[in-house]
């Protein structure tokens, strides 16, 4: 069934059909830099290196890095506070990001954002937003930009199922449908808004019905942990809205394995919903997959001892840099 007439749903893909071996080689190479880069935030947070909230996206990799894979050079990513992924994804300098978490001068916000506010405008990635629903509105403006300038850059919005109570979430949704916007908005549904269980906070299941209200092209992925799933359905939305057809609403379903921060001990979820989750991990499939395809395990082994090693080098870069100083603090103060 196609996006513009109902809802797709992913499906298990057999490795002939699983696309090309060197695309799912990246994926999991990008997988496994967002994994390991939010595991040594765990640890920099837990030492007292990393100071406010941080918000680690362990679990969710698959759609941060399966969505931004199909984009091109020229198009733009506005995303949640949940954002270290989305910025590796993009193409972000690991060390610049870990500088951020670490408030540093050479961090991709110049120290100032923090964890909740990386941007990378020279690769169209936009932010990091911290209130919630807030930023879609900013990413339907990006695409009405490329729309008024007749340019073929696509925008991708992501947020969490949290997010679609919000009005402004609502205007952004009626503006780019309204004037057919070259908008992909990504659902990230992980099942809780902070603690609060999907079915106390939205009274349907699906939440591509939200999209019926507008008349807007919706697809839904009820799993997310194949990446290449995820490629797939986001690449025929993203050239849709590139060939002028308008905005489609993606719901991916997907789970956080830690809690909402690093301060939440997630006593809200049993161990054995996580569990059951852990047991698909999108990673472990990727890599079951590509040997399946042919891949050898040294070459996967040298994936892991590279991502490894970009880490360590960003964690030490990162403590070796300065802090900003008082005058940067007010150097993009306007009064």
């Amino acid at each position: 069934m196609s996006p513009e007439t109902g809802r797709a749903e992913a499906k298990s893909a057999s490795p002939a059909e699983s696309g090309p071996r060197k695309l799912l080689l990246d994926l999991y190479a990008r997988m496994l830099l967002c994994r390991r880069f939010e595991e040594a935030a765990a640890k920099a947070y837990a030492q007292g290196k990393i100071g406010g909230f941080c918000h680690l996206y362990i679990g969710q990799e698959a759609v941060a890095v399966g969505a931004i894979a199909t984009l091109g050079p020229d198009d733009r990513v506005v995303c949640t506070y949940r954002d270290h992924a989305h910025f590796l994804a993009r193409g972000g300098d690991p060390k610049a990001a870990m500088a951020e978490l670490l408030g540093r001068r050479a961090g991709c916000s110049s120290g100032l954002g923090g964890s909740m506010h990386m941007f990378d405008p020279a690769r169209g990635f936009l932010g990091g937003w911290a209130i919630v629903g807030s930023h879609v509105p900013v990413g339907v403006g990006t695409a009405f930009a490329a729309k008024y300038r007749e340019e073929k850059r696509v925008s991708l919005v992501f947020f969490g199922e949290g997010a679609t109570a919000q009005g402004a979430f609502h205007e952004g949704m009626a503006l780019a449908q309204l004037w057919k916007l070259p908008v992909v908005f990504v659902c990230e549904n992980n099942h809780y808004a902070m603690g609060t269980p999907m079915e106390k906070e939205v009274p349907v299941e699906d939440l591509t019905n939200i999209a019926l209200s507008y008349e807007m092209a919706r697809d839904r992925l009820p799993e997310t942990q194949d990446v290449l799933a995820v490629f797939e359905h986001i690449e025929r939305a993203v050239e849709r809205a590139r060939r002028g057809e308008g905005p489609t609403f993606i719901e991916c379903v997907t789970y956080r394995y830690r809690g909402h921060s690093m301060t939440d001990p997630a006593k809200y979820r049993t161990k054995e919903e996580v569990e059951e989750w852990k047991a698909k991990d999108s990673i472990p499939l990727a890599r079951a997959r590509l040997l399946s395809l042919g891949v050898a395990e040294g070459d996967l082994a040298a994936i892991d001892l590279a991502v490894e090693k970009k880490i360590e080098e960003a964690v030490l870069f990162a403590e070796s840099e300065p802090e900003p100083s008082w005058e940067d603090a007010t150097r993009n103060v306007y009064a």
